[in-house]
């Protein structure tokens, strides 16, 4: 429900429209488009990547989270009320993405070979409540059974076989998520298998993962309810010098099975963007998958803020016209701040990002680089930069019904007053 618009910051958003409409950009039709658009925010932000299945081992396998921030959710009831409290606080409706560790068990014991939507019926009736769609990843680390950090890549075939009925049983799951919730559920598959050091056999692995993934997407399920997606990723902690799935190897099976491609902003090279690769690789891919995060350095998962890369990615998906083939995410998990803070910023940034986009002359822009009028291009793209799109933000956030400006800030500290200290 819409709040009142406060006249400061209508008069704001009619002088930004003005300004805009003198380059051919139309910002109601911006808000309505940006409306549309969902995020899939991540459960892992707000518990550390904890879960709640007690499966007997720690955070590991190339996973690390700093900090020891109050108020960590400790239930899956206490995690549902801090997302509902993080989405009262950013506009648009956005989407819940959920690990296979964050399994209910109700009392009873299921291993990861044998997990069905039965653990994930709490998780798809709130769902249904709220009137969002989900997300599901399949869970390859903290578990005994990541023998020395290998899971489908295993030379054991009977540890291969435990890892091969997980992602089977996750492919259930996110049907069965879809098929609830009347959403389509992308289940995403991600695996930290590598070496430390330089290894002696890198294809062995890499012939043993795409005979494992054969496997695991064999049953073909209605792409109405799920869609399958796989991620690459350049290296980890523990796996330094060797990742079985490289992005070479996940872009191949990608193409050449029919599955979607992942790309997370953290799993490549410092230097290098996932921007520039989105056009890539919808050239033979129908959908892709974004995992946005922030990488400082190596592949730390920062929150998401509205750098410069932020901006080409979501420049990338507007400007090239992706909005319905890219499934927008976001992973990151940061211990060191207020948890529901992190989702908040996060959120609001890839949608501040993404509206900026919308705001853009793309038309002038693509006529100028048509016409090889590279002056004017870079011209124009240099303005935009100080052009009012904070107005328009405002205007989109009082028009949704959520705070304007930082002053979310102040519920999220209330919040943590009444709710994060007491746990």
């Amino acid at each position: 429900m819409a709040r009142k618009i406060d006249g400061a910051i209508e008069k704001a958003y009619e002088l930004a429209r003005e300004r805009y409409a003198a380059l051919g950009v139309d910002t109601d039709k911006a808000i309505r488009v940006l409306a549309r658009v969902p995020v899939s925010m991540h459960c892992w932000q707000g518990d550390d990547v904890g879960g709640f299945e007690n499966a007997g081992g720690t955070l590991g396998d190339g996973l690390a989270v700093t900090g020891n921030y109050l108020g960590k959710a400790r239930t899956a009831e206490q995690l549902r009320g801090d997302f509902e409290k993080a989405i009262s606080l950013i506009p648009g409706k956005h989407r819940f993405n959920v690990h296979a560790c964050y399994a209910e068990m109700g009392g009873k014991r299921v291993d990861r070979d044998a997990l069905g939507p039965d653990q994930f019926k709490n998780w798809i009736a709130w769902a249904k409540g709220l009137g969002i769609g989900m997300d599901f990843n399949q869970t390859y680390f903290s578990h005994p059974k990541m023998d020395r950090g290998w899971s489908l890549t295993h030379p054991d075939r009977k540890i291969r076989k435990f890892w091969i009925e997980h992602g089977i049983r996750c492919r259930e799951i996110g049907a069965a998520i879809g098929k609830a919730l009347g959403q389509v559920c992308v289940t995403n598959l991600w695996l930290p298998d590598g070496m430390k050091d330089t290894p002696a056999d890198r294809r062995s692995p890499r012939e043993r993962l795409a005979e494992s993934l054969d496997a695991i997407f064999a049953k073909k399920i209605d792409k109405k309810y799920n869609l399958d997606s796989v991620e690459p990723k350049l290296f980890g902690i523990g796996a330094e010098s060797y990742t079985a799935g490289s992005h070479e190897f996940y872009m191949g099976y990608a193409v050449s099975r029919g599955t979607l491609l992942t790309l997370d902003a953290g799993h490549f090279h410092p230097t290098e963007g996932i921007g520039d690769k989105i056009s890539s690789v919808l050239c033979f891919l129908p959908e892709i998958v974004l995992h946005v995060s922030r990488g400082v350095r190596w592949d730390s998962d920062h929150v998401v803020t509205l750098t410069d890369e932020l901006n080409s990615i979501a420049q990338e998906i507007v400007w090239g016209g992706y909005l319905d083939r890219v499934h927008i995410g976001l992973d990151y998990f940061d211990a060191s701040i207020n948890r529901i803070a992190a989702w908040v910023i996060g959120t609001r940034n890839m949608v501040k990002a993404l509206l900026m986009a919308l705001l853009a002359p793309i038309k002038c822009l693509k006529a100028a680089e048509l016409e090889g009028d590279y002056t004017s291009r870079l011209a124009l793209m240099e303005d935009m930069k100080v052009m009012p799109a904070g107005a328009v933000w405002d205007y989109y956030c009082a028009k949704k019904g959520v705070p304007v400006g930082a002053a979310w800030l102040d519920e999220v500290k209330k919040y943590e007053a009444d709710v994060l200290s007491k746990r």
